[in-house]
């Protein structure tokens, strides 16, 4: 019939021409994970594919340079899939591609309390061998910024649906040597002083204990002669005199004049 032929044409021209129904979703970074030097965390898509992929299809994320996600073609076949290594020559690439069985609609959070998120460069020693890994998720080589998609395959390497691009991906940036604040060159006047006036506080602290440590231990390097009457009572029994026994000292004769007093 005239109409079904014209449907029939007018679905292969949106095929030939790479139209794909277009999934109103679009990635998020995790709120729980943050961004590094080299990856960053996406929630998976889950619930976002129901109606539209089968069991046998494969959901590919498309990683790009933000200035260069608008010139993403999109693959027809498994042999046009980006690999990682044309991410730096043509600015984009596809990874991770599970099967939506691997996503299931389920809580953002599962039931051992684990993120159900995507670490995208999170793979290093595929980078050993582009060769046997080609769609790896190697270690994002530059700041970027990045945008990504989901990108929804048949088991022909044909695009069925697609989500939105994400917002520019900034990763975090190792700082210049140069541009590193040093010591004290960089202070601030008040910082000078602050620790300017600490460091004196020290120091005379410092004086004061080796002078309190000097005076108490040279009382142990002095000889018993040259120590004053009031260090030698110091440690000493102050006790009254008694006599022992009542006997009288040999030598004592009564009428004599008594023997010199030991108090004294």
């Amino acid at each position: 019939q005239p109409h079904l032929w014209l449907l029939i044409l007018v679905l292969s021209w949106l095929r030939a021409t790479g139209s794909l129904e277009l999934i109103p979703s679009t990635p998020q970074i995790t709120a729980w994970e943050g961004v590094t030097a080299t990856t960053f965390s996406l929630e998976q898509p889950r619930c976002v594919l129901d109606g539209h992929a089968r069991a046998t299809d494969t959901v590919w994320l498309v990683v790009a340079f933000s200035n260069a996600s608008k010139d993403f073609q999109k693959p027809k076949t498994q042999a046009e899939i980006p690999t990682f290594a044309q991410l730096l020559t043509d600015g984009h690439c596809m990874t991770l591609p599970p099967s939506p069985v691997q996503l299931p609609c389920t809580d953002s959070v599962g039931g051992s309390g684990s993120a159900l998120l995507l670490r995208v460069g999170n793979d290093a020693r595929c980078l050993a061998d582009l060769q046997q890994s080609p769609y790896c998720n190697a270690p994002l080589p530059s700041p970027g910024p990045y945008s990504v998609k989901f990108l929804l395959m048949d088991t022909e390497g044909s695009p069925k649906a697609e989500t939105r691009w994400s917002d520019s991906i900034a990763l975090h940036q190792g700082r210049a040597p140069g541009s590193i604040d040093t010591w004290p060159g960089r202070r601030s006047g008040g910082m000078i002083v602050i620790t300017a006036v600490l460091s004196s506080l020290a120091g005379l602290l410092l004086l004061a204990f080796l002078a309190a440590s000097t005076v108490h231990f040279s009382s142990l390097w002095l000889p018993k002669e040259a120590q004053s009457p009031e260090q030698l009572r110091i440690g000493f029994f102050m006790g009254k005199r008694y006599t022992t026994h009542h006997i009288p000292p040999l030598g004592f004769e009564p009428g004599l004049a008594p023997l010199p007093s030991l108090s004294r």
